[in-house]
C-alpha cells in the first residue's frame, strides 16, 4: 500500500482549480492501476482510508497547499500528514529546498528516506561541487543578474569558464564598458558582475560573454519580424538584446567543445519568442553532442532540450530549477537535511 501527497500551484485555501485530479488520472495510466484521490490531505476520515487500505492499493492525497500550515511548516499539520503511515520517502527533489510540512516536517515524525529520484539529483549535482573533471565550464542565462548573484558567485569560485548569457548578460556587457541600447539591465548590479569577472580570473578563469547580438525594437513577435544581429559593441542605442548572435554561438561551440563537465542553467535568449529562442536551443544541441559530463539545472533550459527530444543524451536534467541552484551555491536543502541516511 502507498500514499503518495504533492502541491499544486500557490492556492489561497481550497480551490478546484488547483485540484490534483489531473495527477490522480496520469498516475493512474502509468500505473495501469487506480490511483485514488482524496478530498482531504488531513484529518479523521483520510486517517481512516490510509488505515482501511489493502496492500495493492494506491492513494493520493489532495493538494496539501490547501492549509496554509504547509508552508508554514507547522508541526501539528505535519503530525497529521504522516497519521496512519509507516514510513515517509522524499522524492520531490524540485521542493527539496523548501521548509514546509511535506517536504521537511514529515521527517520527524516518520522514518524518513530518500527517494531514488532524490538520489540522482544529489549524486549529479553534487558532483559538481566534488570534483568535476576538467575544464569545468558554467553556462548561465535568464533575465536578472539580481536572481541569481549566489550562483555566480558560487560558479566564479569554482569553474574554469563562466559563460553568461540571456538578459543578465546586459548587466555584465554594461559593466563591462558596453552600450547595450534600451536592453533589459540591472545597473546597481554592475558592481557585483565586476567581482564576479575578477573573482573568476585572479584564478585564472575565463568570462564569456557575447561577442554579438540579435537585436530587435521590441522582445516580441512584433521585434521578432525586424530583428537583425550586431556586433556587441554596435548594438542600436534605440533597440535591445534579445538573443546571441551567430559567432557568439561559435564561441559556446569551441568552448563547450573543450569543456569535460558543464552546467547549465537559463535560456541565453528571449526563449519564449521562437524567433529568440535559436541560441537557446544550439546551446542544447552543442551540449547533447558534447561527450562531457553534462547538468542541465531546471527551468527554460530543461523545457528546451526536452522540446528538442535531446534529454536522454545528456548526462543529468534536473527537474528542480531553486533547489538544484541552492545546492550548487552550497546551501543547505531542508528536505534533504531532514533525512537521517541522506
Amino acid at each position: 500500500m502507498l500514499g503518495l501527497c504533492s502541491h499544486l500551484g500557490r492556492p489561497k485555501g481550497v480551490d478546484p482549480k488547483y485540484s490534483l485530479t489531473p495527477v490522480a488520472q496520469r498516475l493512474t495510466e502509468l500505473l495501469e492501476s487506480t490511483v485514488r484521490l482524496l478530498p482531504e490531505c488531513v484529518g479523521p476520515a483520510v486517517k481512516g482510508e490510509v488505515l482501511a487500505m489493502s496492500e495493492a492499493d494506491v492513494l493520493l492525497l489532495e493538494n496539501t497547499r490547501f492549509h496554509p500550515e504547509e508552508e508554514k511548516n507547522d508541526p501539528a499539520f505535519a503530525k497529521q500528514l504522516a497519521d496512519g503511515f509507516d514510513l515517509y520517502v522524499n522524492d520531490a527533489f524540485a521542493a527539496a529546498h523548501r521548509a514546509h510540512a511535506s517536504t521537511e516536517g514529515v521527517a520527524h515524525v516518520l522514518p524518513a528516506y530518500a527517494g531514488f529520484l532524490l538520489e540522482r539529483e544529489l549524486e549529479a549535482l553534487g558532483s559538481l561541487l566534488a570534483e568535476p573533471a576538467r575544464p569545468f565550464l558554467a553556462i548561465v542565462g535568464g533575465a536578472k543578474v539580481s536572481t541569481k548573484i549566489d550562483v555566480l558567485r558560487s560558479l566564479a569560485s569554482r569553474v574554469d569558464g563562466l559563460a553568461v548569457g540571456g538578459g543578465m548578460a546586459n548587466t555584465f556587457l554594461s559593466a563591462s564598458g558596453v552600450a547595450v541600447g534600451t536592453s533589459l539591465r540591472e545597473a546597481d548590479k554592475e558592481g557585483e558582475a565586476r567581482d564576479v569577472i575578477e573573482t573568476l580570473t585572479k584564478r585564472g578563469g575565463e568570462i564569456v560573454l557575447p561577442t554579438d547580438v540579435v537585436c530587435a525594437p521590441s522582445a516580441d513577435d512584433a521585434g521578432a519580424a525586424v530583428a537583425s544581429a550586431h556586433d556587441v559593441s554596435d548594438v542600436p542605442a534605440d533597440q535591445m538584446i534579445v538573443d546571441v548572435g551567430p559567432k557568439t554561438i561559435d564561441l559556446y561551440a569551441r568552448t563547450i567543445g573543450r569543456a569535460k563537465t558543464i552546467f547549465w542553467n537559463g535560456p541565453v535568449g528571449v526563449f519564449e519568442v521562437p524567433r529568440f529562442a535559436m541560441g537557446t536551443r544550439r546551446v542544447a544541441e552543442l551540449l547533447a553532442r558534447s561527450g562531457a559530463t553534462t547538468v542541465v539545472g531546471g527551468g527554460e533550459s530543461v523545457q528546451a532540450v526536452e522540446e528538442l527530444g535531446l534529454a536522454s543524451k545528456l548526462t543529468h536534467v534536473s527537474t528542480g530549477g531553486g533547489a538544484s541552484l541552492e545546492l550548487i551555491e552550497g546551501k543547505t536543502l531542508p528536505g534533504v537535511a531532514a533525512i537521517p541516511d541522506r
